[in-house]
């Protein structure tokens, strides 16, 4: 099966560290291809970048359609899942879905934790939509998603320590919120001794699955394909009526 990871923003340097923590864990007949977005923020902190980043994504997952099995959407926020949901014709996952349920199988009580605050209180609302609001805490460490990239800065020594404080706290296990930190799971669960979860390596696990069960989003109800009709402007090539398939 193909299994492609989108990276919404435009940092390929953040691409290429999805796409490697995802052939780490991926099966042998797995291959995966990864795509950067061409158009939106360099990183992705917020509502507005989300929003932003949501075109640029839905242009990765038009132009590659006919090449993959399912996709990840390679970001904690989980930036476009539905709208990608409603276009795409195979499994679709996000990160922090993935992470949190993975993490619900190994921990009564888990903590996530991301980059600012701005990005854990969106990741809050997340993890409560997706049922684990009374399981789970979302901590920020306060680390620029770029910083990350940046071998030169504190950003794991902060990391590091908003782990200690959420462990502390009675976390059993720890969720990384940030696609920028996919590289550092191992690593930290050595150090640590509890279940650390990366949401590109659940992510993709569970895109096997999917396929292997045979089985994708439905398309009754609310991610029924788009209604075709003209887009216009910058967005028109964007309209449903352009769709193949």
């Amino acid at each position: 099966m193909r299994i492609l990871i989108i990276n919404p923003n435009t940092t390929a340097s953040m691409t290429e560290k999805a796409a490697a923590a995802a052939r780490a864990v991926a099966a042998s007949g797995t291959e995966i291809i990864a795509a950067t977005s061409s158009m939106g923020p360099v990183s992705i902190e917020g509502h507005y970048d989300g929003a932003l980043a949501i075109p640029g994504l839905m242009h990765e997952l038009k132009e590659r359609q006919a090449g993959y099995d399912a996709a990840v959407i390679a970001c904690f926020d989980d930036t476009g899942l539905e709208a990608a949901r409603s276009f795409a014709d195979v499994p679709i996952l996000g990160l922090c879905e993935s992470a949190v349920v993975t993490a619900g199988f190994l921990a009564q009580r888990f903590t996530v934790v991301t980059t600012l605050e701005r990005s854990r209180v969106l990741i809050d609302n997340l993890v409560r939509r997706y049922g684990m609001g009374d399981r789970a805490k979302v901590r920020a460490s306060d680390i620029p998603v770029l910083e990350l990239e940046n071998a030169a800065s504190d950003a794991i020594g902060k990391l590091r320590a908003e782990i200690e404080r959420a462990l502390a706290d009675g976390a059993e296990a720890i969720v990384l919120g940030c696609a920028g930190m996919t590289d550092l799971a191992r690593q930290l669960q050595a150090i640590y001794g509890v279940p650390v979860v990366d949401g590109v390596a659940a992510a993709v696990k569970q895109a096997e699955a999917l396929v292997s069960l045979g089985l994708s989003t439905s398309k009754r109800g609310s991610y029924a394909s788009p209604l075709p009709k003209p887009f216009v402007g910058a967005l028109s090539a964007f309209s449903p009526a352009l769709k193949i398939g």
